[in-house]
């Protein structure tokens, strides 16, 4: 009996945690990725975005897909768009300067950082609607474009309402093996050390 009674409360459990897995997926967000794609840096986003806890800034334009790292400025279409302020984030993302995407596709979506952190998106668009896009940079580097590999978290709103937009930079191949290798020397002079201590 008592083992039965632990069971149920593991599956109670395991449905929980299932359960709120699936409200976290749920919940609206969008993402950008930019990635070393052969010579070419590509950078595609998806998601939704909830509009709910942000407030309007302006109508404008996103006169062409481009990425200024150095202002936290990433547009990855062009076109008439809606400016929206209140949200929290990083002003840069890089030390580069304006760089104009060589091809773009998809929605008009983006955002500027540098004191201003607003967010853009298609004029029209309504909140919780599934946005896609992607721009190449032709024969550019991640140092050419002067971005800085890592995970930059723009958020706002609040509750059911909380939102955010990620931009994922993933580090080129031989930067990954190059930061393998480190951390192995790293770790083996650790080891030595402390098996000298021994």
């Amino acid at each position: 009996m008592i083992m039965r009674k632990h069971a149920c409360y593991g599956i109670l459990g395991l449905v929980s945690l299932l359960g709120l897995g699936i409200t976290q997926s749920a919940r609206a967000n969008f993402i950008a990725t930019i990635n070393q794609v052969g010579t070419d840096v590509v950078v595609t986003g998806s998601g939704t975005i909830d509009l709910t806890g942000l407030s309007f800034f302006a109508n404008g334009s996103a006169p062409s897909a481009m990425i200024i790292p150095i202002q936290g400025l990433l547009a990855l279409n062009h076109g008439p768009v809606q400016f929206y302020a209140n949200i929290s984030g990083p002003f840069s993302f890089g030390m580069g300067g304006t760089t104009l995407a060589s091809s773009s596709s998809g929605d008009a979506v983006g955002l500027e950082g540098l004191g201003s952190n607003r967010l853009f998106v298609p004029s029209g668009y309504l909140s919780g609607n599934p946005l896609s896009d992607t721009s190449t940079y032709n024969s550019a580097t991640f140092a050419s474009l002067g971005i800085t590999p890592g995970t930059y978290t723009w958020t706002w709103g609040t509750g059911i309402h909380a939102d955010s937009f990620t931009l994922q930079i993933v580090p080129e191949p031989s930067t990954l093996a190059l930061l393998a290798v480190a951390g192995t020397g790293v770790g083996l002079l650790a080891y030595r050390r402390w098996r000298a201590t021994r």
